[in-house]
């Protein structure tokens, strides 16, 4: 089968496409997909540099990939509610037992599987699992946003905060974003109150009082964030250690969050595109064959909503 691999740490130009990989099988709880899309996070640009060598190293020839969207081809005997042709969508992470998602096979556990939403495609639905997880986790269990909450929203644009602005807005929150000035009507088409071009303005200076945070930057986003928020408020990141001296300072609750796919969240995520609280945006498609290209695209910064791999023609 052909699978994007790399067999050392580096740029999107260690990537090259191995058109004989070993097809993998399923077995011990792991039911084998055909996988007809996926898609690039910044989880898989970090893996591919070696960012994360010291935690999870990887063990060369390595297949990339987190998100996948695709049919059940072969089924374990111990996982009864899966068959043949199902449509799924989730996660292929080798870091959680899976055998990587850019290829044309992956054997997955089940339990980072579910049904793909109804209204879908392979190619839509593969944009949603980590993502949409990370977006999940952050609106709904860690800073529990509900009607009148006033929540900020960093990276409003990309793929977390693409997901964290509808889910939020679908309870009734107040919602500030920031992003690229370029991005300000995409975000607002996302139902953004407010949206801060960060390249123009310090959302410091202009937000205030806010209930909850959720950062995807860290750094100085992520320091300045405390100022923005009132006492009791709460902060999460996926890209920071939590600051308890700053919280402290600030009378807040500061937390990390690490995206955890399941079966259970992969269920609501696709309920809520489903009734139509969340709709998936895609800013581009492409073959396998030009994965270095999706990888250096979504690498620009300037990327609206997810890139999408198509592994296979009907995806």
């Amino acid at each position: 089968m052909k699978a994007a691999q790399i067999r050392k740490y580096g740029d999107a130009g260690v990537v090259t496409i191995a058109p004989d990989a070993p097809r993998p099988s399923a077995g011990g709880g792991r039911v084998l997909v055909e996988i007809h899309a996926a898609s690039l996070n910044p989880a898989d640009s970090a893996i591919r540099a070696g960012y994360m060598h010291a935690m999870a190293p990887l063990q060369f020839p390595a297949t990339l990939g987190l998100d996948i969207a695709g049919t059940i081809a072969e089924t374990d005997p111990g996982v009864g509610w899966l068959k043949a042709g199902d449509r799924v969508y989730g996660s292929a992470s080798v870091f959680a037992g899976a055998t990587g998602a850019f290829a044309e096979y992956a054997a997955v556990p089940a339990g980072l599987l579910a049904m793909a939403p109804k209204k879908l495609s392979f190619t839509e639905a593969a944009a949603l699992p980590l993502a949409g997880i990370c977006a999940l986790q952050a609106i709904y269990e860690a800073l529990k946003v509900g009607k009148g909450t006033r929540i900020l929203i960093h990276g409003g644009s990309g793929g977390i905060g693409t997901f964290a602005v509808q889910m939020a807005k679908g309870v009734g929150a107040h919602v500030a974003a920031t992003c690229r000035g370029s991005a300000e009507g995409y975000v607002k088409k996302l139902g953004a109150d407010e949206v801060v071009d960060f390249e123009k303005s310090s959302f410091q200076s202009l937000l205030h009082d806010y209930d909850a945070v959720l950062d995807t930057r860290g750094g100085e986003v992520y320091a300045g964030s405390f100022s923005v928020l009132k006492k009791g408020g709460s902060i999460v990141t996926f890209a920071a250690q939590p600051d308890a001296e700053r919280a402290a300072k600030h009378q807040v609750t500061a937390l990390p969050l690490r995206g955890e796919v399941t079966t259970s969240r992969l269920d609501r995520l696709a309920k809520l595109v489903n009734d139509g609280t969340v709709k998936v945006y895609i800013h581009g498609v492409f073959p396998l064959e030009k994965i270095r290209d999706a990888f250096i695209a979504r690498e620009s910064g300037k990327v609206l909503g997810k890139v999408v791999l198509s592994i296979r023609e009907k995806a």
